[in-house]
């Protein structure tokens, strides 16, 4: 810069270098906004011309996960947001409005169930908590105003497999608009959208991302839905930030190579767990996709089994209130994931104090193993 003053130059100073070769990796666009150079430019954006106006409505990372999820659910556009609640929010209010009604099934993510039974609420959305497990119970409680059927394909956290093509025969004959939560199975086990599913949603924090250091989610489907839900995560400031959405990219990329061993270390867990002495059920899918049956393993303690001392006694292998990480971990979801549920809910359920958790790791597999058999015999006092 010629003839101004060395503070302004300092603000200024190296401006928009050019580059001429093409970065392997995509770069990262860590800016708020972008810049224009006449006023024509800046009148090009809205007429679709230009990509990106203001990083809360667009940026080149934001748009680089979204497109690279929606190509792995085989659907035809997605957007991202700041958490896997966001991205529940956005998909469920690109459908419903107040005075319209959900059906949910009733063993849902606490998080979820909340999100349903009281914020929703209080904005005029009813919604009905359902078993799914036999689907003369869903249509009976369809309602004039029904606008949505909200599942997850494998539940949270006692694994029950949805029946999606039911749900999507249940659905169509009454013209109501179908949501999954992915989360736990990942496109690389199962993809909704190929059996009709209209919305698919993932909390981007777990696998797709794979190593517990970025909250995000993304939701995936129809066009129309997915530009209705783009709208209220614009208008309703859920964005996901640039670096965020950098980070989740690069994870993405390994997301195959880490399901397979997540998947052949959790069949493993499941078969071995299955003859401890200690453990009363071992919850594990018995058939999910042809790819495997997913990365969590959840376990009842024997009641006569110390869930304290069985926590105590898990050596490397930490407690947290999450899942999905390259490391194993366990959680309690009686006192974080579900502990929103009232508690006649999480009764009927079988969600109880000796309920735990696995979210198994990519580790040696043997080693997994020895971990939480040892922890259950201590847990029964052996």
């Amino acid at each position: 810069m010629k003839n101004v003053h060395f503070d302004t130059s300092a603000v200024h100073a190296g401006g928009h270098a050019s580059v001429k070769s093409v970065s392997k990796v995509k770069p990262l666009y860590q800016t708020s906004a972008f810049s224009f150079s006449d006023l024509d430019d800046l009148e090009d954006y809205f007429r679709g011309k230009n990509d990106f106006l203001y990083t809360r409505m667009n940026n080149p990372n934001q748009d680089d996960f979204a497109k690279g999820v929606a190509e792995l659910e085989q659907a035809p556009a997605g957007v991202v947001t700041s958490s896997g609640m966001s991205a529940i929010l956005v998909g469920i209010l690109a459908v419903v409005q107040s005075g319209d009604h959900i059906i949910a099934c009733e063993d849902l993510y606490g998080g979820t169930y909340k999100l349903l039974s009281d914020e929703l609420k209080s904005f005029g959305v009813e919604t009905s908590f359902v078993s799914f497990s036999d689907a003369h119970d869903i249509e009976k409680n369809i309602k004039p105003n029904t606008k949505l059927i909200y599942s997850e394909s494998v539940t949270n956290p006692l694994l029950r497999v949805e029946d999606l093509s039911g749900l999507v025969t249940l659905a169509k004959k009454h013209g109501i608009t179908t949501m999954i939560d992915n989360t736990f199975a990942t496109p690389y086990v199962l993809q909704p959208y190929t059996q009709g599913i209209d919305l698919i949603v993932h909390s981007a924090t777990k696998y797709l991302n794979g190593h517990s250091d970025v909250t995000a989610g993304v939701v995936v489907g129809r066009e129309d839905l997915i530009a209705n839900a783009k709208s209220k995560m614009i208008h309703l400031g859920c964005n996901l930030g640039p670096f965020d959405a950098w980070l989740a990219s690069r994870g993405l990329k390994t997301l195959s190579v880490r399901m397979e061993r997540h998947l052949t270390n959790a069949r493993e867990l499941a078969r071995q767990l299955k003859d401890t002495k200690g453990i009363k059920t071992v919850y594990y899918p018995e058939f999910v996709s042809e790819k495997g049956n997913g990365a969590i393993v959840t376990i009842e303690l024997d009641d006569k089994s110390d869930v304290h001392t069985f926590f105590k006694s898990l050596d490397w292998v930490h407690i947290v209130p999450t899942l999905a990480g390259v490391e194993t971990t366990v959680s309690y979801p009686l006192g974080t994931s579900h502990r929103a549920l009232p508690i006649e809910v999480s009764e009927k359920l079988g969600i109880h104090k000796n309920v735990i958790r696995i979210s198994v790791g990519i580790e040696d597999k043997e080693d997994i193993c020895s971990v939480f058999k040892t922890a259950a015999g201590k847990a029964l006092g052996l």
